[in-house]
């Protein structure tokens, strides 16, 4: 199925789906549970647009490939342009909120790190990121957004924007530093701790606050 991004009621949006910027490791517990160092600055990667699928599709595992790891992140849906801008400018900038997994093939990124390579093919592949429909942020705290995966009707994950190393200001800002950010493109904030590997057939329910509650499965 193509992949575009869509509003709650379902309606599509006019931006095209662009890349996705991800942090890693802005939970410190997610950090500690993968014997990772705590970054002094936003660690970032990006997916390209072809990783993006609806996350209310089944999850299409790349069986082949090892241990496909899930990891729960709150998306960020950028809606006006951004190039070296101040935090009251990025926070602007944020024309819907969502979930998305990056999907993570953790044996093969292991290796890519042990040899000091890059981690796209581990990170970047196909259907590496999906992504649920966004609802528009009015009103929303973005120091105290709860995010939750419950897999097989057991909670796995269960954070706090609160507890971001680099809170969601000061992350667009830093991002729009270094890669400017265009309408359609999106950022994943970080996964709290709790990631592990998908197996086929699993049930997944994710939860953003109360505002937006997905279940999807793997297969």
């Amino acid at each position: 199925m193509t992949y575009q991004h869509q509003w709650q009621d379902g309606s599509p949006m006019a931006w095209s789906p662009g890349k996705v910027v991800c942090v890693g490791r802005n939970y410190a517990d997610h950090a500690r549970e993968l014997n990772n160092p705590v970054p002094a600055e936003p660690l970032l990667f990006i997916k390209p647009a072809s990783a993006l699928v609806p996350l209310a599709e089944p999850i299409e595992l790349p069986r082949e490939r090892g241990d496909c790891h899930i990891e729960t992140e709150m998306s960020l849906l950028i809606g006006s342009p951004l190039s070296r801008a101040g935090e009251d400018e990025a926070l602007e900038a944020i024309a819907g909120v969502g979930i998305g997994f990056d999907l993570t093939l953790r044996e093969l990124q292991s290796k890519l790190k042990q040899k000091g390579h890059p981690w796209e093919l581990a990170k970047a592949f196909d259907g590496s990121c999906p992504l649920s429909v966004f609802v528009r942020p009015e009103g929303l705290d973005w120091g105290s957004v709860q995010l939750q995966l419950i897999r097989n009707g057991q909670l796995q994950q269960n954070g706090n924007s609160a507890a971001m190393i680099t809170p969601v200001a000061s992350l667009l800002s830093y991002i729009s530093q270094h890669f400017s950010l265009q309408p359609g493109d999106v950022v994943l904030t970080g996964t709290p701790a709790g990631v592990g590997p998908l197996s086929v057939g699993d049930q997944l329910q994710v939860k953003l606050d109360d505002r937006l509650e997905v279940t999807t499965r793997a297969r």
